[in-house]
């Protein structure tokens, strides 16, 4: 991998630290905001329904993934993180529910409309043995994203090491009357804080990235087309995608793999430390550390794949990832999570599955099997797809859940029903990829008419 490729994966990543960043650092903060606005599981469960964990992801990312193919990568890295700063502004300064809601959305269609071109620019900047070691670097930021956030959850949270700070905040801004729970819930606004300032970072990191050359060369070919000239924008995109049948089937397989296993990661995502608190019985700070070390394992586990993942079959890592995945869900039906042996063994298993992940496969083949023409509008298509149904799943998990956790054996054969399906659809439908440029793929999936 080139130096410039190794600098633009790095600045690209960045949006994907702050997609799982907003995700956990609302996670984390989400009983100091529950009593802080005096808020039931019905509004946690819309709280994650709208956020960047389910629907404004979904939303985000239809609309991104067209403007990247339409207006190019760098279009997106130019204007997006600026709507995401405006976002985590808007819920670091809540003063109610509504107000909450409006941010967790703003951030949610941030981030969706980043990490349809996120994956695709990574790929097509790429050399053809590295794009499963450059996806494997971005899936890392996603686990250095909620290890940092949980870290400053934890230093800043109530009985935290750095609690002082937050009460002399929370007493300069609201004065020497505000309530307790006034108070902690400044834990949350500053770990959102952090986020603006890696968003102001990255931003003025990705605007200065290059076009990637792959978008250039088809929108040059595109411009003496007749055929393309006829339709333009999301009309011309949905057109393909809709009338190709080699295009259908991908879009089908990938929506249902990644799918059925987001309706287990991202409940996890958002609910775990509120899973761990309440259906486990810690407490909010050993729930966080568990939580932390489950990402460490994570980005381990991902480094350690990225080594060899350009270099073995694709397939053996895809079904090792999901038995560790399967395995961590049998022991919540088996040994349970009402103890710490039960909590540490799901801790550790569902950290190792994090780094050999479904995402993984799902950012890598997302990017290569669909042309360059509509590769990002593909992506974007099937995000909408995948979070606007996980966040109908998670609405309908804190139902299943219970207020205190009563249920969550049911939902845990609901998790391995669904990881089953992932791979078993997986194996079947596997692509033979490994080793082969993005045009090798378009030109053996498609024809030369791409």
């Amino acid at each position: 991998m080139n130096k410039g490729s190794l600098k633009s994966t790095i600045a690209v990543s960045l949006t994907n630290y702050l997609d799982a960043g907003a995700i956990v650092a609302g996670a984390s903060g989400l009983t100091l905001w529950q009593n802080y606005l005096g808020l039931t599981e019905m509004h946690l469960g819309w709280l994650n329904f709208i956020s960047a964990n389910c629907l404004g992801a979904a939303i985000g990312a239809i609309i991104g993934g067209f403007l990247a193919d339409r207006y190019g990568r760098k279009f997106i890295y130019t204007y997006n993180l600026l709507v995401y700063m405006l976002g985590v502004l808007t819920i670091m300064c809540s003063v109610n529910f509504p107000m909450l809601l409006a941010g967790f959305l703003i951030t949610g269609i941030s981030v969706g409309i980043g990490v349809p071109a996120s994956w695709t620019y990574i790929s097509e900047s790429s050399e053809t043995n590295n794009r499963g070691r450059n996806i494997c670097i971005s899936q890392m930021s996603w686990g250095f994203g909620p290890m940092i956030i949980l870290l400053l959850g934890m230093f800043f949270a109530p009985d935290g090491y750095l609690f002082g700070w937050v009460e002399k905040i929370a007493h300069a801004i609201g004065g020497e009357g505000i309530s307790a729970e006034a108070v902690n819930v400044f834990s949350s606004r500053i770990v959102f804080f952090s986020l603006l300032v890696v968003a102001f970072v990255a931003w003025n990191l990705q605007r200065k990235l290059e076009e990637s050359n792959e978008w250039k060369a088809s929108k040059a070919t595109s411009a003496n087309s007749k055929d393309d000239n006829r339709k333009s924008g999301l009309a011309q995109a949905f057109s393909v995608l809709l009338t190709n049948g080699t295009a259908i089937k991908t879009v089908c397989f990938l929506a249902i793999i990644y799918l059925t296993w987001n309706m287990v990661a991202s409940v996890l995502g958002f609910f775990q430390p509120h899973i761990y608190e309440t259906a486990g019985g810690v407490s909010n700070e050993i729930s966080n550390w568990m939580n932390c070390i489950q990402w460490a394992i994570i980005v381990a586990v991902t480094l350690i794949t990225s080594t060899f993942i350009d270099k073995v079959n694709h397939m053996m890592i895809y079904i090792l990832g999901l038995l560790f995945a399967i395995s961590a869900w049998v022991i919540v039906v088996t040994v349970g999570v009402n103890g710490m042996a039960g909590l540490w063994l799901f801790t550790i298993l569902w950290g190792i599955e994090g780094g050999l992940s479904v995402q993984i496969f799902y950012a890598l083949w997302g990017s290569e099997l669909f042309p360059t023409k509509f590769r990002a509008g593909a992506q974007g298509l099937m995000f909408f797809i995948v979070r606007g149904l996980s966040a109908v799943w998670g609405l309908t998990f804190t139902y299943i859940y219970g207020e205190n956790g009563e249920g969550f054996t049911i939902a845990a054969f609901c998790m391995i029903a669904l990881l089953l399906i992932s791979l078993i659809v997986g194996v079947a439908g596997s692509p033979k990829t490994r080793g082969k440029s993005l045009a090798q793929i378009t030109k053996e999936r498609y024809g030369d008419n791409f």
